[in-house]
């Protein structure tokens, strides 16, 4: 968690803002097809449906009040996926900034699929 302290108060910003804002963003650009999340039980790569899609985000609390973004996604057949990782990392590190003044010291892309349909 992040702990924000003004004259007023303290802001306290949970995990789960984070994994929400993340994955919002990342979704929003162009050829993801969405979140994914690795089975445990089975090994195979599961695309997450959009209310648990935090699951395929992992956020790292550093001790320099900043944090590191890790994402597991889904992208569509035929898009270039290195363009694509790019954008992601660009759309997730300015919502991030822009919403909680938090930040973001890397972010990680993992494509764990491509969608074949």
């Amino acid at each position: 968690m992040i702990k924000f302290s003004n004259p007023s108060g303290d802001i306290t910003l949970s995990p789960e803002l984070f994994t929400s804002l993340v994955g919002d963003a990342a979704t929003g650009c162009f050829g993801v097809k969405g979140m994914a999340l690795r089975s445990v039980s089975d090994g195979l790569v599961h695309l997450l449906k959009r209310e648990s899609m935090g699951k395929g985000v992992y956020i790292t609390y550093n001790d320099d009040a900043t944090i590191t973004i890790e994402l597991h996604i889904i992208v569509n057949r035929g898009v270039n996926i290195p363009e694509i990782c790019r954008s992601i990392i660009n759309e997730v590190t300015y919502k991030v900034s822009q919403s909680t003044s938090v930040t973001v010291s890397s972010v990680n892309v993992f494509v764990d699929s491509i969608s074949l349909n």
